[in-house]
């Protein structure tokens, strides 16, 4: 007798024999309800040996490994099964001849093992059954067709990409639709389709007109208090900075990964937002073939403009591998990269979501190391961030500095927020989410253009955390000042957006985050951002008041109060901003650091161009999307 456990049952040891045993001959029996298919296609012995190890190891199924094998295409393989079976092959569906509800289709899309069946009738009206059959499928057609010619002559057999194309094409409309109104119609507090209500605009003007009420009458008074005032969030923003290096300098640890079983591991959606970047995408499909995960257990989607017809002939020159798709998202407002992905999540598969941008290098073994983490925690761990780092940063100037400044953020600030449980505003890529959880709190929120900062609010708001991981993506950063300007008016309107909106009801927000969360956010969302405002006024200030001194014409005690605060709040501000970012780079990526030092007022003058043009573009065009041009860096994939 085998040795047996405590209660009653096999060892172990006994019972994993036992069922890699049966999962041996399940494989075999499958391969042998194959054979004729295989026949067909001329594939030698080999070629099923292969993909029924892979199977095995996978926790798949032969034909699942066939298709990513490469050695045989989707369209050839079903060919043959409606070849072997005697059925019809359609190698397109007219998405107008389905017979099939909005939702259906979407529970079909959504579906890890993808659409198998659906309904569809003729010009004359008769009705068909498309397949696209599994190991079941298949099994059940050979027994009828026999002893029931009527169905295989209303059968049809197609790859399960058609059947995916058509289900698409016919749920474009009700997909966009909620791509656009999902959030706002759950929940419209959260969503920044409105970005002031009415009462945030009466308080804002309220304001406005006290202040300057105030400065016809005590106008000395008032600029001192303008300037206190002011100094707290500069104070708050050097603060953080400070107690981030402070952690940086502590934590310096590498990333590791345990031993993991293949057979364990969930299925993977990878979105890639592009638009306009027919230059890249050789780089990027290098970049995304080179990570490390069943290729049977991963999806990854392309998420173009509909319109953007040159990005997709370029996607479509290449031959795209199984696992790749290319998402078509409709035109129409707003044109955002959060709601194209939300319209792509309607049709991801995954357990676990992933987000990269067109020109994102991914450490190859980034998603093992997520989900590890993802394993190693509860369910409240919706999201954890990878470390963004800049690969061009010796380039020019501004990639220069954007390489110090993304260190100071991502190896920074951002572990220190996830190493205390706080609110962490995610970085605009290299997001990995557990897919239910991104769900439940509505998704990516179409009306924002910083929709990473907000969706990291909105977790913690839910009671989700955040945090980061170890294994980086590389991207580049702008190299010139348009580029530059533009991507950063555009995160700081977002921020200002996402501040807006969550502060309509201060009170619920202070409660849902906590009161340290909510610290964090008035010095992420407002400090960063009037800073940048109120930055080169300290400085105008200094030199205006001055020369007042100078000149002999201070009599008052304000005025050298005022050039102290503001002289304070400058050196500290660029004290605390230098430290961090050289304590959270690399000794190896140190290189021009003290050039950094020289450079830091100029790049907050520049911070603050872009600051005011957020300000007025958010009156103007709240949702304008200005884009980022990504040229092809022809680097080669990180190590």
């Amino acid at each position: 007798m085998p040795p047996r456990g405590t209660d009653g049952t096999a060892a172990p040891r006994d019972r994993a024999r036992s069922l890699s045993g049966a999962r041996r001959q399940e494989l075999a029996n499958e391969i042998a309800v194959w054979r004729p298919v295989l026949r067909y296609l001329n594939l030698p012995d080999e070629v099923a040996s292969a993909a029924e190890a892979r199977a095995r190891a996978n926790g798949t199924t032969v034909q699942a490994e066939l298709l990513v094998s490469g050695r045989c295409s989707e369209q050839a393989f079903f060919r043959a099964m409606a070849a072997v079976l005697g059925v019809a092959f359609l190698s397109r569906l007219d998405a107008d001849t389905l017979v099939l509800r909005n939702r259906d289709g979407l529970a079909l899309l959504q579906s890890a093992d993808g659409p198998r069946l659906v309904r569809s009738v003729t010009e004359d009206g008769a009705g068909l059954i498309v397949v696209a059959p599994n190991l079941v499928g298949f099994q059940r057609i050979l027994e009828r067709k026999d002893i029931d010619p009527a169905l295989l002559a209303r059968l049809r057999i197609a790859p399960q990409s058609v059947l995916r194309t058509a289900i698409s094409a016919r749920c474009q409309r009700v997909i966009g639709e909620r791509a656009v109104a999902q959030l706002f119609d759950a929940l419209p507090y959260c969503s920044s389709r409105m970005v002031l209500t009415g009462f945030q605009g009466f308080a804002a003007g309220g304001l406005v007109t006290a202040f300057a009420a105030a400065m016809l009458a005590a106008p000395r008074w008032m600029i001192f208090a303008a300037h206190l005032f002011f100094s707290v969030f500069f104070f708050a923003c050097a603060a953080l900075r400070l107690a981030a290096a402070g952690h940086a300098q502590a934590r310096r640890r590498a990333a590791g990964l345990r031993r993991f079983e293949p057979s364990a591991l969930p299925r993977y959606s990878v979105l890639v937002a592009l638009y306009r970047e027919e230059q890249i995408v050789p780089e990027l499909l290098q970049a995304l073939g080179a990570l490390v995960w069943p290729r049977s257990k991963l999806e990854i989607k392309l998420v173009c403009e509909a319109d953007d017809l040159a990005t997709i002939a370029a996607l479509e020159a290449h031959e795209l591998r199984p696992w790749v798709e290319i998402v078509r998202v409709p035109p129409g407002l707003p044109r955002t990269k959060p709601k194209a992905l939300a319209h792509a999540l309607h049709t991801a598969t995954g357990d676990l979501v992933v987000l990269y941008d067109a020109e994102d290098k991914p450490h190859p073994w980034q998603l093992l190391e997520a989900h590890q983490r993802f394993e190693a925690s509860d369910a409240s761990l919706a999201c954890v961030q990878a470390p963004l780092v800049i690969s061009n940063g010796r380039r020019s100037l501004i990639s220069h500095m954007f390489a110090f400044e993304y260190s100071a953020l991502f190896r920074g600030i951002l572990p220190f927020l996830s190493a205390y449980g706080l609110v962490l505003p995610l970085g605009g890529t290299s997001n990995h989410f557990r897919r239910n959880a991104l769900e439940k709190m509505g998704g990516w929120d179409p009306y924002n253009v910083t929709e990473d900062a907000d969706l990291g609010l909105r977790m913690h708001r839910f009671g989700y955390r955040t945090e980061t991981i170890d294994y980086p993506t590389y991207e580049a950063a702008p190299e010139n000042w348009k580029d530059w300007r533009n991507q950063r008016t555009r995160w700081l309107k977002g921020w200002i957006q996402t501040w807006f909106v969550h502060m309509r009801s201060p009170l619920r927000l202070a409660r849902e985050l906590g009161p340290a969360s909510f610290l964090v956010t008035q010095i992420l969302f407002a400090g960063m951002v009037v800073s940048a405002l109120v930055h080169p006024l300290f400085l105008l200030t200094i030199v205006w008041l001055g020369y007042t001194i100078a000149s002999g014409g201070a009599q008052s005690w304000l005025v050298p109060a005022i050039i102290a605060l503001d002289f304070s709040n400058i050196l500290l501000g660029y004290g605390a901003y230098f430290l961090l970012g050289r304590t959270s780079l690399p000794r190896e990526e140190r290189h021009g650091i003290w050039f950094v030092a020289l450079c830091t007022p100029l790049y907050w003058f520049m911070q603050s161009i872009a600051a005011w043009r957020a300000v007025f573009q958010l009156r103007r065009d709240p949702y304008l999307w200005e884009k980022t041009p990504h040229p092809g860096s022809g680097d080669a994939l990180p190590p």
